[in-house]
């Protein structure tokens, strides 16, 4: 370099004032040995070779063209030892734990015969630091979030090379990135790598691997991959299906990273407080079918909620109440009835007193509804094997009234005599209405004569009382006659004496021989129009329906042997032959076939 020879002419004045220096034949001293480029990693010894047979002059090392010191005087340089046989002319260069402030350019020069060898480049290689992974050795993430993992290593001479490793394969598509330190020869390389939430799993294991010329075989750093996730829950239920009133239990079971902080439990969106475990037990109702149990799960990164419905049998339960109707005459009736059950069930809707089915369905509908549909209807709903509920409704017709009296009734000469009248309404009768002869009585008392009105289950009775019966008032027509909204209705009724002599009876002013029929013309077309109304009507449905208002009342065997008079046996309106059209055809057809 431009400095040297100035260097050397202040080194050598130097030593010759002080007598230490002395010229020597330069054609004596030759190098037998000289520095060569090395390369080293630090913290390594080397030793640069200097060797100048004959020369017994002063050697100086230089270093980047400044010199290290006097001779084997070097002791601004602790780690710097010359070594050799001084007499021999060997003035080797020791460096011990050679540092990076070593890599530089040596030389040996040899004073008084003004020699120097060729310039030596030391190289010192630093290996890097241990690498370090940003947030490890365990790097948490949330479950469905990707992977961004980073690793330095610092101080390396070259810049390090880092790899990425995952159960021993290397993994690509790492960024790098290098940075030159402030004493201009280290670096400090940056890896980032990046794996999509499909491509880890927790508990994996990744290495970053940092190397240079230095350490080839690297160094190394890991660290674990834990995923954190909101608890996955399963709910048991033990047993089912299961009969209502007995217990069973729920076990909430999860897996959780961070581990499970609580359980809360609830029914039907209503938290159960005195549950705070992993199991509940409990007796079932019929709500459990329909209300579910929950078992909700926390976890510190948030909670999972699962529920579960019981398969409880319980037997039938009103859901939808059937409710009392009252509609007019000639329109539909609707009933809606709605039960709940488990396993499902069977609706039945009846008239009640009749076996006879109506509908299987939720809803019964009657059209064009007449007086004798009025009455109880059953809404019955069975579960098999586990139970059966039944719910009454009623259903009133709105129509004229009907009157159903009896024609002729008794009261005893001179004695105080009643006549009833018995009015079935829906709507009740507006009026009521007592007429003979002039004679127009709706309440209270005229002359002899009182009206008396009273209301029952069934219907309304009227009463008209009459004092001191006198021999006209079995020879009077009393007609009773009701109103309402929607009609009117009549009954005529005739008052006989009570008693009689020689087995004789007397009606309007006729002379009867024998036993008077208990069941006359009227009561006769009486008992048709019920039939014809309810053609389904049992014996003893027809007998009740006639009884009904009447002042006397008949058995069931009067009502079969009337019905047989008026034709109707096994319930036809008409005798029916013991031999069909048809079958009498084919028996003449077959008769010529016996004659021949």
């Amino acid at each position: 370099t431009p400095n040297v020879p100035i260097l050397l002419l202040g080194v050598c004045s130097y030593l010759v004032s002080l007598g230490v220096l002395k010229l020597v034949d330069r054609v004596q001293a030759m190098f037998s040995q000289q520095p060569q480029d090395l390369v080293v990693v630090a913290g390594q010894p080397v030793t640069l070779p200097c060797s100048i047979p004959g020369y017994h002059g002063v050697v100086l090392w230089i270093k980047d063209g400044l010199a290290l010191g006097v001779g084997r005087d070097l002791s601004g340089y602790p780690r710097y030892t010359v070594i050799g046989d001084q007499s021999t002319g060997e003035h080797h260069l020791r460096i011990q734990h050679v540092e990076i402030m070593d890599d530089a350019v040596f030389e040996c020069q040899a004073i008084q015969a003004a020699m120097r060898s060729r310039p030596a480049r030391l190289t010192v290689l630093v290996p890097p630091e241990d690498p370090v992974i940003s947030g490890g050795p365990m790097v948490s993430l949330r479950a469905g979030d990707p992977l961004n993992l980073t690793c330095h290593a610092d101080n390396a001479k070259p810049a390090a090379s880092i790899i990425w490793i995952r159960n021993g394969e290397v993994l690509n598509g790492a960024m790098y990135s290098k940075t030159l330190l402030r004493d201009g020869m280290r670096e400090r390389t940056v890896s980032t790598l990046y794996l999509s939430a499909s491509n880890i799993e927790t508990g994996q294991q990744i290495i970053c691997r940092a190397s240079n010329k230095a350490v080839p075989n690297g160094k190394e750093t890991s660290v674990i991959i834990d995923i954190q996730h909101l608890p996955l829950v399963n709910l048991s239920v033990e047993p089912q299906p299961i009969l209502e009133g007995n217990m069973i239990q729920f076990h909430c079971s999860a897996k959780a990273n961070p581990p499970v902080t609580m359980y809360r439990w609830a029914k039907g969106g209503n938290v159960i407080k005195e549950i705070s475990g992993n199991t509940y037990e409990v007796m079932v109702d019929h709500s459990f079918f329909t209300e579910p149990v929950s078992c909700e799960v926390t976890n510190p990164l948030g909670n999972t909620n699962i529920s579960r419905n019981v398969d409880v049998y319980f037997g039938p339960r009103m859901a939808a109440e059937p409710q009392s109707l009252q509609v007019d005459l000639g329109t539909d009736a609707v009933f809606n009835c709605g039960w709940t059950g488990n396993p499902s069930l069977t609706i039945v809707w009846m008239k009640k007193g009749s076996g006879v089915v109506l509908s299987n369905k939720n809803i019964l509908t009657l059209k064009a509804v007449r007086q004798e549909d009025a009455g109880k209807y059953v809404c019955r709903a069975v579960v098999p094997k586990v139970g059966a509920g039944e719910k009454e409704v009623s259903l009133t017709v709105n129509g004229p009234p009907t009157i159903s009296s009896t024609q002729t009734q008794q009261a005893l000469h001179g004695e105080k005599g009643q006549i009833k009248c018995f009015i079935q309404s829906t709507p009740p009768p507006d009026r009521i209405a007592w007429s003979w002869k002039e004679t127009v009585l709706e309440s209270g008392t005229s002359g002899r004569y009182t009206v008396e009105t009273v209301s029952t289950e069934e219907g309304v009775i009227s009463t008209l009382t009459m004092s001191n019966i006198v021999p006209a008032d079995f020879q009077t027509i009393y007609n009773c006659t009701a109103w309402n909204s929607f009609g009117s209705d009549t009954e005529i009724i005739r008052l006989k004496e009570q008693g009689g002599s020689n087995g004789k009876n007397v009606q309007y002013g006729a002379v009867l021989w024998g036993r008077k029929r208990l069941v006359d013309a009227r009561g006769q077309r009486r008992m048709g129009r019920l039939i014809q109304a309810d053609r389904r009507a049992t014996l003893t449905e027809i007998t009740t329906r006639c009884n009904r208002g009447m002042q006397q009342s008949i058995c069931e065997a009067t009502t079969r042997t009337t019905l047989r008079r008026m034709g109707y046996n096994s319930r036809r309106p008409h005798p029916v032959p013991l031999i069909s059209t048809t079958n009498r055809k084919k028996r003449l057809q077959f008769a010529p076939k016996l004659d021949s």
